[in-house]
């Protein structure tokens, strides 16, 4: 290949990782929208009662969300698997408008009554069938689209996007915030967002129908096991490795990211204007981490990383999540949660691709999508809903121990674990 064409290739994969990022940014933006507004509408839709109850509520429906991304790993990693990760993005962005739109039009308890959460239950379940799918497809695509060498850069793009959508929006929070009373943000601001993610995702579609298909579905597309369940059972160790591999990385993703926001108006009594402010400059600087510490795993290998993850996360997390507790002042809030951020920016940057690799073609999507997604499901999902619960009790400091616990399950599973960059499945299909 001359060096006009190795430019010309380069140049479409990174259209093609944009594209494809573009969208996941919009799937996650909604996503964490909720996170973030929850604070203001958790009244919405809920009867009158104490701010603990009420985020208790608004992270029992966050949790049911998660309870469908199973459902969706596999539904829609059947169907990227059988007709093409492009179809499948674009699916799976429709189905996360629709979400925001049942969100942002639902009226509150007080004019309707138990239909405002049973609606806000209906939308999380699309919600969480669409970024079930979105995960697997996404994480499958980028591996896929990528130049061997640069496998770990290219896939640490999905938590680039990822994290990106969360920033998105705490941004359009920040900026609400400034034009907003919090009695008009607690009114009607916070349907905003909704509406600004819908809109997003009218734009994705149209993006995602310039992608390129990847060359590696190309080859398998006549190929008659692809998308089955009967050839996911012939991976079992794969399969659950990534539930070894996703465990302690999840858990400490969401401890780390959305519960954090509650956690420093809720324990620390920061402002909720401050704690938007610190979340995005965190995030932001996590965000930069991705490419770096993904492009560091194409020179050093995936387990390294992964290993650094889990020995700091098992033995930092409860010293931080202590010390934050304890802290009502922004700067060192924000270092405390950038410190926690660097850390789990082990797992995040390259877990996409270390699964991806386990897999064949066939049924990579579904490889990736269905065990990543139950775990999720089971522990990330539920992280949230799990430290309000022990801080409702009165033993907050509990839920630390079980962060750092969850991590060391992990390392072990690290510790026992190929190199998945030098024996690559991507390479042999």
């Amino acid at each position: 290949m001359t060096v006009v064409q190795e430019k010309s290739t380069e140049r479409r994969v990174v259209a093609n990782v944009l594209r494809g990022s573009v969208g996941n940014l919009i799937e996650w933006y909604d996503w964490y929208a909720y996170t973030a507004f929850s604070i203001y509408f958790a009244a919405a839709f809920f009867p009158k009662g104490d701010q603990t109850a009420q985020l208790l509520n608004t992270a029992a429906v966050f949790a049911v969300g998660f309870l469908m991304r199973p459902l969706g790993g596999w539904l829609l990693g059947r169907y990227a698997d059988r007709h093409g990760r492009r179809a499948a993005l674009t699916l799976s962005v429709t189905l996360m408008a629709l979400g925001s739109l049942i969100i942002a039009l639902t009226p509150s308890y007080a004019s309707i009554g138990v239909v405002a959460p049973v609606l806000l239950v209906l939308a999380r379940l699309l919600r969480g069938l669409s970024v079930g799918g979105e995960y697997a497809t996404s994480a499958t695509y980028l591996s896929e689209v990528a130049s061997p060498a640069r496998r770990g850069f290219y896939s640490s793009f999905q938590y680039v996007t990822l994290t990106a959508g969360q920033l998105v929006a705490l941004g359009v929070q920040i900026v609400l915030q400034q034009f907003l009373s919090k009695a008009e943000m607690t009114s009607w601001g916070w349907r905003i967002a909704f509406v600004i993610g819908a809109t997003g995702a009218i734009i994705v579609m149209w993006l995602r129908r310039g992608m390129d298909e990847s060359e590696n579905f190309e080859k398998q597309k006549d190929n008659p096991q692809k998308g089955t369940f009967k050839a996911l059972l012939r991976h079992p160790k794969e399969c659950l490795l990534v539930v070894g591999l996703t465990l302690g990385g999840t858990v400490a993703f969401y401890t780390y990211t959305t519960y954090l926001q509650k956690f420093m108006v809720n324990t620390s009594k920061i402002d909720a204007a401050t704690v938007s402010w610190i979340n995005f400059a965190a995030l932001l600087v996590f965000v930069v981490l991705q490419p770096v510490a993904g492009a560091l795993s194409d020179r050093i290998g995936r387990r390294p990383l992964l290993l650094g993850f889990g020995v700091l996360g098992t033995l930092a997390t409860v010293p931080l999540l202590s010390a934050l507790a304890k802290t009502s002042e922004a700067f060192p809030a924000f270092l405390l949660m950038l410190g926690g951020l660097v850390i789990v920016t082990g797992y995040t940057s390259i877990n996409a691709i270390v699964k991806a690799e386990l897999f064949p073609t066939n049924i990579r999507a579904l490889g990736v999508g269905l065990p990543y997604a139950l775990t999720v499901a089971i522990f990330g999902g539920t992280a949230e809903y799990v430290a309000l619960w022990f801080k409702q009790a009165g033993h907050e400091s509990v839920f630390f121990y079980y962060v750092a616990g969850c991590v060391l399950i992990s390392l072990l599973v690290y510790g026992f674990m190929r190199e998945t960059s030098k024996d690559s499945v991507l390479d042999r299909d």
